[in-house]
């Protein structure tokens, strides 16, 4: 399974902000659409990911509250990539390893869309279900042996 199978199901809604883009602001779009990251474009580039981690992170700095800052100085500016074509097994790979819920999906520089560890998580069990369903199926259409070829077998001498 690849990436794209992912954004097929899921659609292509996108949010983005800019960068100059108050935190504030960003938070509403977020509690508005309910979404757990933004991506930060400028001049029709991924300049950066906004997500609830770098939040409470602003949060804990302000002592609660998220102050007059641009995202500019709160985004991550070099989140973790991938393409419409990367295999979900190396998505998840990469999620794990760098703690990452949140992954632009950028086809050369163009933005597809947004994946999460949800939606990967998602996908990998209605795979293993629909999998797990062919097997069962299969073995329950498991021809059976004739009991006359096995009783002529036993008795062939050579």
């Amino acid at each position: 399974m690849k990436v794209s199978d992912i954004l097929q199901i899921k659609g292509n809604t996108l949010y983005t902000v800019n960068p100059d883009t108050s935190l504030l602001e960003a938070v509403n779009t977020m509690a508005e659409h309910d979404i757990g990251s933004v991506v930060i474009m400028e001049y029709g580039e991924l300049v950066g990911m906004l997500t609830f981690r770098e939040i409470i992170e602003t949060l804990a700095k302000n002592n609660g509250t998220v102050g007059t800052h641009s995202l500019r100085k709160i985004m991550d500016d070099a989140p973790l990539t991938c393409t419409p074509e990367t295999d979900v097994n190396e998505v998840r790979r990469m999620m794990l390893e760098r703690h990452t819920r949140y992954l632009p999906v950028l086809d050369n520089r163009t933005l597809m869309g947004v994946i999460s560890f949800y939606d990967v998580a998602k996908a990998v069990v209605e795979e293993q279900s629909f999998e797990n369903k062919m097997l069962k199926a299969y073995i329950r259409d498991w021809p059976e042996e004739r009991t006359e070829e096995r009783s002529d077998e036993r008795t062939a001498q050579p």
